[in-house]
């Protein structure tokens, strides 16, 4: 990736308040390949004390979109068409950590997969998978 397209990511990701709310971060940048982590704060979890399904569809929502932002020209932004999310196994542990992917990339929609895993003590625990489209907008 060029330097300014690292740049646009950071920048884009710099301006969701959403992640900057959920302590969220970018942890890797690769053409078609984006990490991001967040804590599981006492804010985000839900009645039985695990990380809410919202923190997990959030972060495993961004990671795809920027997946996609990695092919697309510097003139464009991305944003969600459609995504659904399988919840697989509850968010136990310190962190959430979604990986999220280019299936099939395209100028008018890209297809998007991400994954969501728990960390405790080190162990990952995959607990969402979500699938779902990208659309290319003006920047």
């Amino acid at each position: 990736m060029t330097p300014d397209a690292r740049a646009r990511l950071h920048n884009s990701f710099a301006a969701q308040t959403m992640m900057q709310t959920l302590g969220a971060e970018l942890t890797e940048v690769k053409e078609g390949l984006i990490r991001i982590a967040a804590p599981i704060l006492p804010g985000s979890r839900q009645q039985q004390g695990f990380g809410h399904a919202g923190l997990t569809f959030s972060i495993g929502d961004s990671a795809a979109g920027f997946a996609a932002l990695t092919l697309l020209p510097l003139d464009q932004e991305v944003v969600t068409a459609e995504i659904k999310i399988n919840l697989l196994a509850p968010a136990r542990g310190d962190r959430l950590i979604a990986t999220g992917r280019v299936v099939k990339p395209g100028r008018r929609l890209s297809v998007v997969t991400s994954e969501v895993h728990a960390e405790a003590e080190g162990k990952l625990t995959l607990i969402a998978i979500l699938q779902g489209t990208m659309v290319p907008v003006p920047a």
